[in-house]
C-alpha cells in the first residue's frame, strides 16, 4: 500500500499543475498586482507634473496636467481637425509602413541567413542601419519622393526593415545544430528545412525583432510626420508640429500623451505575443505565471 502510494506521488511529479479554478477574487488580485506599478507611475509623474507647475517655471506657456487634459478632451470632442481623424491617418500610415518593413525585413533576413556571402557582405551594413538616426533619412525621402506620404513610408520602412531582419538572423544563428541534424535526419533539406525547422525555432528571436522593429517604425513615422507637410492631410506629427508653432504646451503635451499610450499598447501588444509564444515552448515557468 505504502509502495503504491509512493509510485503515485512519483507519477505525478511528471505532471504539471493542475488548473486552477476560475476564481473572481483571484483574478482581481492579479489584475490589481499588474495594474498597481502602473497607476503608481502616473501618479507620481502627475504630482511632479503639477508641482512644477505651480511653482511658476515659465507660466507663460508650461501648462499643469488640468489644461492639458482639458485640451486633449477639447481635441477629441470639438477639435478641427478632430484628434480621432488625426489618430486614424496616423495609425493607417503606420500600419502600412510597418507591414511593408516586415515583409521586406522577412526577406531579407532570410536571404542573409541563408546565404554566407551576402551575409558576410551587407551583414555589418544591417547594424550599422539599426543605429542611423531616422530623422537622418528624411531629406532623402523628401528628395526622391516630395513631400507625400510615401516620402514618410521611406522613412518607417529604413527604420524598422533592419532590426526585423537583424532579429530574423540572430534567431536563424541560435537555431541549436543538434535541432538541424535531427531534421536532416527526417529528409528535410533546402526550403523545406527553413520552413518547418529554422523558421519556427527562430520564431521567439523574430518576434523580438518584430516588437524592436515597431519601435523603430513609431519613431520614425512621428520624425516624417514632424518635417514632412503634406497639404490637406493632418496627423499627429503634423499637428504636434502647429501646436510648437503656435506655444500651445497644453495641444503639444497632449499629442504627446496619445503618442505615449498608443506606443505603450501596440507593446503590450507585442509582449502578449512574445510571453504566450514563450509559455507554449515551456520556457516560463508555470509556478511563478499563474
Amino acid at each position: 500500500m505504502a509502495t503504491d502510494q509512493a509510485l503515485h506521488g512519483l507519477d505525478n511529479l511528471e505532471l504539471g499543475p493542475a488548473p486552477a479554478r476560475s476564481d473572481p477574487g483571484r483574478i482581481a488580485r492579479k489584475a490589481w498586482a499588474a495594474a498597481w506599478p502602473k497607476l503608481l507611475a502616473i501618479a507620481l509623474v502627475l504630482l511632479v507634473w503639477e508641482l512644477i507647475a505651480l511653482s511658476g517655471w515659465k507660466h507663460f506657456v508650461f501648462k499643469g496636467p488640468g489644461p492639458t487634459f482639458a485640451s486633449l478632451w477639447d481635441q477629441a470632442t470639438h477639435g478641427s481637425p478632430s484628434l480621432w481623424s488625426v489618430i486614424g491617418a496616423t495609425l493607417q500610415t503606420a500600419v502600412v509602413g510597418y507591414s511593408l518593413a516586415l515583409a521586406i525585413g522577412t526577406v531579407f533576413g532570410i536571404l542573409v541567413a541563408r546565404i554566407p556571402p551576402l551575409r558576410a557582405a551587407v551583414g555589418s551594413i544591417i547594424t550599422g542601419l539599426q543605429t542611423m538616426p531616422s530623422i537622418a533619412w528624411v531629406p532623402f525621402g523628401i528628395i526622391i519622393f516630395g513631400e507625400s506620404t510615401a516620402a514618410i513610408l521611406f522613412v518607417v520602412i529604413l527604420g524598422a526593415a533592419p532590426s526585423i531582419a537583424s532579429g530574423l538572423m540572430t534567431g536563424v544563428d541560435y537555431t541549436p545544430p543538434l535541432l538541424l541534424r535531427a531534421g536532416k535526419t527526417m529528409g528535410l533539406s533546402g526550403f523545406a528545412l527553413y520552413r518547418f525547422l529554422v523558421l519556427p525555432a527562430s520564431l521567439p528571436a523574430y518576434v523580438a525583432g518584430m516588437k524592436q522593429g515597431w519601435a523603430f517604425a513609431w519613431r520614425s513615422l512621428m520624425a516624417g510626420e514632424l518635417v514632412v507637410q503634406i497639404v490637406g492631410q493632418f496627423s499627429i506629427g503634423q499637428q504636434l508640429d502647429v501646436d510648437q508653432q503656435n506655444l500651445d504646451f497644453a495641444g503639444a503635451t497632449a499629442m504627446i500623451i496619445v503618442i505615449l499610450v498608443i506606443g505603450i499598447v501596440v507593446d503590450t501588444l507585442f509582449s502578449k505575443l512574445d510571453r504566450g509564444i514563450r509559455r507554449r515552448r515551456g520556457l516560463l515557468d508555470p509556478a511563478t505565471t499563474a
